[in-house]
């Protein structure tokens, strides 16, 4: 497995795992609009997930992480989360901030053991179902 950033070619593989992963998926314009955000990780020419990325001055967000359902829990998105950290090191982050849903203990799990820590609530953010958002944030 390789962390590269997206290429064009990436495009409709990252719009059917975002259909796979996420009831309320980003459109494929978007995508592709969205693209130098994108950082994938790819096994030869298959995509196995994503995660995009979004800076304001010192500021970044993880604005999604995803990894193919049927090949979750083998360590692809600590690999995707740890090359985002890097990346945001590298470049003189502040901080590393994301919501993720108040159900989902998984990806809590994965961004507390990388020293994330929970800062406030979002109610109602996520539909299908509703359900809020934890805000949490890495300071570097």
């Amino acid at each position: 497995m390789e962390i590269i950033n997206a290429l064009p070619d990436h495009i409709d593989q990252i719009s059917a795992l975002e259909a796979l992963c996420f009831e309320t998926p980003w459109p494929l314009d978007m995508i592709s609009r969205l693209r130098e955000q994108f950082i994938v990780a790819v096994e030869g020419n298959t995509v196995l997930g994503y995660a995009v990325l979004s800076t304001v001055l010192d500021e970044a967000s993880l604005d999604k992480i995803a990894v193919a359902p049927v090949i979750r829990r083998r360590g692809i998105g600590k690999a995707l989360l740890d090359a985002v950290i890097a990346r945001c090191q590298a470049q003189g982050m502040a901080t590393l901030t994301l919501e993720v849903r108040a159900s989902n203990q998984a990806a809590i799990a994965l961004y507390e053991n990388a020293r994330f820590t929970p800062v406030g609530c979002r109610k109602n953010y996520y539909e299908k179902p509703r359900e809020d958002a934890i805000i949490m944030t890495l300071v570097m």
